[in-house]
């Protein structure tokens, strides 16, 4: 799930000496323009990309003193406070955003991370099971659920999850290694067997999945 956060970060394709040359210029326009929420924005996410996350986190909140619902500002505010580890700051403003946009599917999802953090599990998979519910044709969902159920031992809901993340994503090796370990952690080896094949089956190269062929036979 914490690769939900990775997605997070407004993406500038560039090195760190980059960043910081655009960060020196945006300063500039900033110190000679009237107000611009754009200009600070941009600001904040080439923080982020040099990990700045308190700087970020001051230029959203000078985006929010002026626009108090803004989604960006929420989302990526919500973001540097995880990494930070202020997680009820990031629940906070999660929560505001989602009040506004009860359908952001990174919002929720990254709610639920952070609630997993924090070792609120249940209010995690709530979020998860809305998450779903809005979103039904999303394997991340699905996936991001199945762990959530697999830490409260709900093995047989993960393994229905894991089987719909196979489905909505059938060429993602990740949901099948997910779905064969929770096999193997029950000793449903011959089962296991069956979900490998069919996902070389579908395209999944089994040189991928060797070390899980080899588990199978232990």
């Amino acid at each position: 799930m914490l690769a939900a956060l990775c997605v997070a970060v407004p993406q500038q394709h560039a090195g760190a000496q980059n960043y910081r040359d655009s960060l020196t210029a945006i300063n500039r326009q900033i110190a000679t323009s009237p107000w611009s929420t754009d200009l600070h924005l941009r600001k904040a996410a080439f923080n982020l990309q040099l990990k700045q996350w308190e700087y970020a986190i001051d230029e959203y909140r000078l985006v929010l003193e002026r626009d108090p619902r803004n989604p960006a500002a929420l989302f990526y505010r919500a973001y540097a406070n995880t990494h930070l580890r202020r997680y009820d700051l990031a629940c906070n403003d999660y929560s505001d955003l989602l009040a506004d946009h009860p359908r952001h599917f990174e919002a929720r999802l990254s709610l639920a991370v952070v609630q997993q953090l924090m070792r609120r599990k249940q209010d995690a998979l709530d979020e998860l099971n809305q998450l779903v519910q809005q979103h039904p044709d999303s394997a991340v969902a699905y996936a991001a659920r199945a762990n959530v159920e697999r830490e409260l031992k709900q093995d047989d809901a993960a393994l229905y999850d894991w089987q719909r993340a196979e489905q909505l994503s059938p060429l993602d090796a990740t949901y099948v290694v997910s779905h064969v370990d929770l096999l193997l952690v029950l000793e449903r080896r011959q089962e296991a067997r069956r979900v490998l094949d069919a996902a070389v089956r579908r395209g999944i190269p089994r040189g991928m999945l060797r070390d899980w062929y080899e588990k199978v036979k232990r």
